[in-house]
């Protein structure tokens, strides 16, 4: 069974997450469709959290050291998870338009603080909450997020590229593709400076 303490990091990270078009993003989208579809499991898997805790959802069935061994596992992610999110929005000099907008046009390209590692880290701090959701509660809805959000994030992340790709920051956007990864680095390249 899911530790109090556990649990708490876990909502804390969640929150962080669903206070970001709040307190970071700009005011001038709107919440459509494709974004409450891409956020969904942000929403859903919280509460899959809380039912695991109550004892509504059981997790699948483990061996005992893999099973000891998981939360740990969990904490770690979820605190790597807080602190890349928080890193992320200390990189930015203004806030970001939210996400999925069809107007929303680059102003300028960010390859510095997480950026110089990754092109997303917010998407990378939002996958890693839910790897450590679903490691805190091993069941197959918490799986079925991940493997959702997964997808969805790479098609928002796909969408944002092509847009930079076709933009007068794409000379710049493109040299920076080639030496960092979508959601992680890439291992033995340098960052762009």
């Amino acid at each position: 069974m899911m530790a109090d303490t556990l649990l708490m990091l876990l909502l804390a990270n969640f929150a962080a997450i669903g206070l970001l078009p709040i307190l970071f993003f700009r005011r001038d989208g709107t919440l459509n469709l494709r974004w409450m579809l891409t956020a969904a499991p942000f929403f859903a898997v919280p509460l899959l959290l809380v039912l695991g805790r109550l004892g509504a959802l059981q997790p699948l069935a483990t061996t005992g050291g893999l099973l000891r061994t998981l939360p740990l596992v969990a904490v770690l992610l979820a605190a790597g998870s807080i602190a890349l999110l928080a890193a992320t929005v200390a990189t930015h000099r203004v806030p970001l338009a939210l996400w999925h907008q069809d107007n929303d046009a680059p102003v300028e390209l960010v390859t510095w603080g997480p950026y110089a590692h990754m092109r997303h880290p917010f998407y990378t701090s939002f996958l890693l909450a839910l790897v450590a959701a679903a490691l805190a509660l091993p069941h197959a809805t918490t799986f079925a997020s991940l493997a959702y959000a997964f997808v969805a994030l790479t098609l928002t992340a796909r969408r944002e590229e092509r847009r930079l790709a076709c933009s007068e920051l794409s000379d710049d956007y493109l040299r920076y593709v080639r030496t960092t990864g979508r959601f992680f680095p890439l291992i033995g390249l340098r960052p762009t400076r």
